[in-house]
């Protein structure tokens, strides 16, 4: 699942998903961000088409097999791209009705959990934007995954509605998501980069909650 407004910067914190394996979380973490950095450099040096895999992998000391065991392309590394997804117990709960059994808060939940798994920084949110507005070939990537990400998201919500039923369409869902990511990332913004578009989700969900209760009588 995927922000609009985050993606080319965000960066999970695999220790959330590797539990007791801090130290190699860490290391793999600093791997990837290594070569993104790389990446982005030289491509803002040298533009998208006379950057390789091999060029980011000299400047971060790597082989061309490390590199993809990071990324499926160097567009990807340019980008930042990474699976940004809930982790399969997350995900099953969410399908089997949890974890509190309102549709909104369970959604609202789902998304916290992926944005928690993304700690954004600033200057690859820049730098990421800047590319993607510099290189077409980047714009066209990133809607891409978009769409990849909303394709996966109308499964899992399609999924939950067949175990338990609910009147919204699957797809309408995948779009609440997709505005919470986009406006949790806007509110971060706006904010200065302080904290983490996570901790923006809250009021974002406040503000969506308000639009679905009726107005007080007046």
């Amino acid at each position: 699942m995927i922000s609009s407004v985050s993606v080319p910067a965000a960066e999970s914190a695999p220790a959330a998903r590797l539990p007791g394996d801090g130290l190699r979380a860490r290391k793999k973490r600093r791997r990837h961000d290594e070569l993104v950095d790389a990446a982005q450099g030289l491509v803002l040096e040298r533009g998208l088409d006379a950057v390789t895999v091999d060029d980011i992998c000299e400047a971060v000391g790597v082989s061309p097999r490390t590199f993809f065991n990071y990324f499926a392309s160097k567009d990807d590394a340019v980008l930042g791209l990474e699976r940004f997804e809930a982790a399969p117990e997350v995900a099953a709960t969410f399908v089997a009705g949890g974890p509190s059994g309102v549709l909104l808060d369970d959604v609202a939940h789902l998304v916290a959990h992926v944005l928690g798994l993304q700690v954004v920084t600033p200057e690859r949110l820049h730098r990421g934007l800047e590319l993607v507005q510099r290189e077409p070939r980047l714009l066209a990537r990133h809607v891409a995954r978009i769409e990849e990400h909303r394709a996966e998201m109308v499964e899992l919500f399609a999924a939950r509605r067949l175990a338990h039923p609910y009147p919204a369409d699957p797809e309408l869902l995948a779009l609440v998501v997709m505005g919470l990511l986009r406006m949790s990332a806007l509110e971060w913004q706006r904010a200065g980069g302080e904290g983490s578009p996570a901790d923006r989700l809250p009021g974002v969900v406040d503000q969506l909650r308000s639009l679905l209760e009726p107005d007080p009588p007046g």
